[in-house]
């Protein structure tokens, strides 16, 4: 069962143990937790500041000055906990960042020589490029970011429970695209053949690995939400930011 669903559990959730921190988030479990959340989301920042108008430049050392600010002592306790997504926290708080020109001056230094999250700075533009040609607002490109990069960690986490499960019985690879859609999908029949398996033995695989996409979705989810109503709320977001 996930954290989502199970409310005494909710407030261990990344998110929810920031908030629960207030003004004193300097505590390794609270600055792990909103690591690892930053750590997630800043190339949909990245790609919302590109969206902006600013140069790639200009974008990277901004991205890399926010968050070793969000990450800096206290930086957090303007978190609003009646709006509880760690999303919607993010690219307000991004937005009163890049409007101010003295953190832009910040910004130039990278960081000021505060630490910061290692950034795969690097390719940020290449994955920028790569973007398909949108007139998109950048609000909505962030939300189309978030949510795709949301659902690459549950691809991986998925991937990796299989690869440990040494589950070579249903080869992941090959049974991905029935949770995606993103690659022409062979028939059941097809499949079976290619992997030598019965038909009703690939329908089982897909129909569990399908259910475990959905839990991990849902667990995903509940890290960036401070209660477990949000849940719902933001699954049906997330769903409608990558148009299903």
């Amino acid at each position: 069962m996930t954290a989502g669903r199970r409310h005494g559990h909710f407030a261990t959730t990344r998110w929810s143990l920031v908030l629960a921190a207030g003004a004193d988030g300097s505590s390794p479990a609270v600055l792990d937790a909103l690591g690892a959340l930053c750590e997630t989301y800043w190339y949909p920042l990245y790609a919302f500041l590109r969206g902006r108008g600013y140069s790639a430049e200009n974008a990277q050392d901004l991205t890399q000055a926010f968050f070793a600010r969000l990450l800096e002592k206290h930086a957090i306790r303007h978190a609003d906990p009646a709006r509880g997504r760690f999303r919607s926290f993010l690219i307000t708080s991004l937005k009163n960042f890049a409007s101010n020109e003295r953190d832009r001056d910040i910004a130039g230094k990278r960081g000021g020589g505060a630490p910061i999250l290692s950034l795969d700075m690097e390719n940020a533009e290449g994955r920028f490029q790569m973007e398909p040609p949108s007139d998109e607002t950048p609000e909505r490109v962030f939300d189309r970011r978030w949510a795709l990069t949301l659902l690459d960690r549950v691809m991986s986490r998925l991937q990796a429970e299989t690869a440990a499960r040494g589950d070579k019985a249903s080869p992941f690879d090959r049974l991905k695209p029935y949770l995606t859609g993103d690659e022409p999908q062979l028939s059941y029949a097809q499949t079976a053949s290619e992997l030598r398996m019965s038909e009703g033995a690939v329908k089982v695989a897909v129909h569990r690995l399908r259910r475990r996409f959905r839990d991990l979705v849902r667990d995903e989810i509940a890290h960036t939400v401070s209660s477990p109503e949000e849940v719902e709320v933001e699954l049906r977001y997330l769903w409608s930011a990558v148009g299903r």
